[in-house]
């Protein structure tokens, strides 16, 4: 692999992570106007392959979630990993008095996770509320704030004003003080964010003879994060201070794709949220705004199944499309955000990938999005399904983070 390839991989994603809103060059336009997006029919997500229409809750849950599923591991994200059958999880750190004696921070490993040689291993880095009558109700996700910082910061201030500001302190301790535990993990632990590096982790341990990028139902980057928070799950699980039937899932951009399948796939999470997730997350596939597929397997072609690159600017051949998937969280809560100035992530793809999921929860008996316009900024909507549009940029903001313990406060019970 050479140097300039990897340099321009880097680059690339530095584009998709720091500024979503390229400058348009001569080789390739992006569309950011809604009159050009064009006509488009999205599959239903209550008629099977085979035309026949889903009516009841056991269709559902017996034949078509499962059909969704392998459609989007097949043509999509690819197989996780195998689910490793001996985990250990190591406490490496403790302290009791962190975030001035608000909560007990853990380091732990988790070790175990299969293949020749068993080095990978998955650090999460964990903050509980120290005084919690009992277990406590978790989020947790990738890359959610700096685990080697002695305070982290989960949410970025908005840059504009906005009338509801964050009070006094900062967010960690409004999480903690509102009585949830927060953890993360880090992708360079496991599997890097990298073309040409991301099986140096834990795919390199559990599929020693692959090389390149992923085969065509071979789990991507995304996948594997995806497998990893389950991992986690697992760790939680045992962990006396959490109460893993409240375990919420939440990533931001790529870790809200991320977020999106790793719910889709263990329904072990009580409450999935994606922020501002985008082409491949929340953002319908066939729309042409934005990022689009064949842009996102272009810029990062280690995210997706081999597979996926087959429906590069040929979206309307896809069998599935991102409604969908979020309806795979189904009855379980599920929160999508967008932000105006994010055109990259198609805020409007966003919102109708989460009104399109609407069906799927009123045929399991619980309330939806329940909404089918758009919502003006600032406003949250839906009920089983939420949805806002604020202000600003792409980003993960302590605005964000206040709506979606507002929604977690609304659902403090799993989900049947």
């Amino acid at each position: 692999m050479s140097r300039l390839f990897i340099t321009l991989t880097i680059l690339a994603f530095l584009v998709h992570a720091i500024a979503p809103l390229p400058a348009r060059g001569a080789e390739e336009e992006f569309n950011y106007d809604e009159s050009k997006v064009g006509a488009y029919t999205l599959p239903d997500p209550l008629v099977m392959q085979d035309g026949t229409p889903v009516t009841t809750p056991m269709q559902w849950h017996d034949k078509r979630r499962p059909e969704l599923l392998a459609l989007f591991e097949n043509q999509v994200y690819g197989h996780r990993p195998p689910k490793p059958t001996a985990l250990r999880f190591d406490t490496e750190s403790t302290d009791d008095s962190a975030v001035d004696g608000r909560a007990t921070r853990k380091q732990v490993r988790i070790h175990g996770l299969g293949g020749a040689g068993d080095n990978a291993a998955i650090v999460l880095t964990l903050y509980a509320p120290n005084d919690a009558d009992g277990r406590v109700p978790a989020f947790v996700g990738m890359h959610l704030f700096d685990a080697s910082a002695a305070m982290p910061v989960p949410g970025k201030p908005l840059e504009v004003p906005v009338a509801e500001k964050l009070p006094g302190a900062k967010l960690l301790e409004v999480i903690l003080d509102r009585g949830y535990a927060i953890g993360t993990l880090t992708a360079a632990d496991f599997c890097p964010d990298d073309a040409a590096r991301f099986r140096e982790g834990v795919l390199q341990q559990l599929y020693p003879d692959q090389t390149g990028p992923p085969g065509p139902e071979q789990p991507g980057a995304i996948a594997t994060w995806a497998w990893a928070l389950s991992r986690a799950l697992d760790y939680l699980g045992t962990d006396k201070a959490i109460d893993p039937t409240r375990v919420a899932v939440i990533g931001h951009s790529r870790m809200g794709k991320t977020a999106l399948w790793a719910g889709a796939e263990d329904q072990r999470f009580a409450l999935v949220i994606s922020n501002n997730s985008g082409c491949g997350g929340a953002a319908l596939s066939r729309r042409n705004f934005g990022e689009t597929v064949a842009r996102i397997n272009r810029a990062f072609p280690h995210w997706f199944c081999g597979n996926f690159k087959q429906y590069n600017d040929r979206e309307s051949e896809l069998p599935v499309d991102q409604h969908e998937l979020v309806a795979l969280s189904a009855p379980r809560p599920v929160y999508v955000a967008s932000a105006v100035d994010d055109g990259w992530a198609d805020p409007r793809g966003e919102f109708l990938a989460a009104a399109g999921a609407d069906a799927v929860y009123k045929l399991l008996g619980v309330p939806g999005l329940d909404v089918t316009d758009q919502p003006e900024t600032g406003k949250v909507v839906g009920q089983q399904i939420g949805y806002h549009l604020r202000v600003g940029k792409h980003a993960l903001t302590d605005y964000d983070w206040l709506r979606y313990l507002d929604f977690a406060d609304r659902h403090p019970k799993p989900a049947k």
